[in-house]
This record gives C-alpha cells, structure tokens and sequence, in this order.
C-alpha cells in the first residue's frame, strides 16, 4: 500500500498515548497533532479547574509542535472541544497567553470527552522553510 510519507513522533515530556495514535506526526511540511489533553508527562490529569487543565494541554501541544521543529507561531488551524462552553471565557483567558495575534484559524466546541477532562487541543502547523 502506497501513500503519503509521515514521520510520527513521540515528544519528550508528553505522556505516550494508550490508545493506537501518534502524538504528532509530520507530512511534507505540515504538522499535525493529536489532540492533547491535560495529562502530565505520567499520563495522569493534572488537578484543577478549565485554566489549569487548558494550560496544560496547551503546554503539551507546544511540546508536539516542538518535537517537530515547530513553534507556537507557527500555527494555522486550532480545534478545541471543551466539555462546557461555559468555560469559554477561561480558555480564551488561557490561550491569549499562548497564542498572540495574527491567531490561527480556529474551531472551538462542546464535546464530550472522557470523564475529568475538561479540554482537548489539537492543531495544525506549517514547518519553517
């Protein structure tokens, strides 16, 4: 079977999925990641409310773009799923100090995800030429 060459990697500090997907993977000169939750490197959620858990999952995409050769700014499209769109205002809060502007393209919804989790954070990001 012929297709598309990617190169998937498994980022230093991001706990390894259980679940059969890559963290990120890389394809030409885009990349993408999983969506990432607030688990610590250990794979445990990390305590507390929207902003603790958005900032950890923000941290471990940063961690996958990284791994990548990526950074934040490099960025084009952002999906998130938030358990409550209530929480809405706290993720901005959150992802205002991760994200500045030009900011990517961007999808938020509610969603339901596995219980204690409040936010799950995937992207798409353009390698640096």
């Amino acid at each position: 079977m012929s297709g598309v060459p990617t190169e998937p990697i498994q980022p230093q500090g991001v706990a390894r999925p259980r679940a059969p997907y890559s963290p990120v993977v890389v394809s030409g000169d885009h990349v993408y990641t999983a969506g990432q939750v607030a688990f610590d490197e250990t794979g445990v959620v990390v305590a507390g409310d929207m902003e603790a858990q958005a900032r950890q999952a923000l941290e471990n995409l940063r961690l996958c773009l990284e791994a990548a050769g990526c950074e934040l700014g490099d960025v084009v499209k952002v999906n998130a799923y938030l358990t409550d769109l209530a929480d809405f205002d706290a993720y901005n809060e959150v992802y205002r100090d991760y994200f500045a502007e030009p900011y990517p393209a961007r999808t938020t919804v509610q969603a339901g995800l596995p219980p204690g989790l409040l936010v799950e954070i995937e992207a798409v990001a353009q390698r640096p030429v």
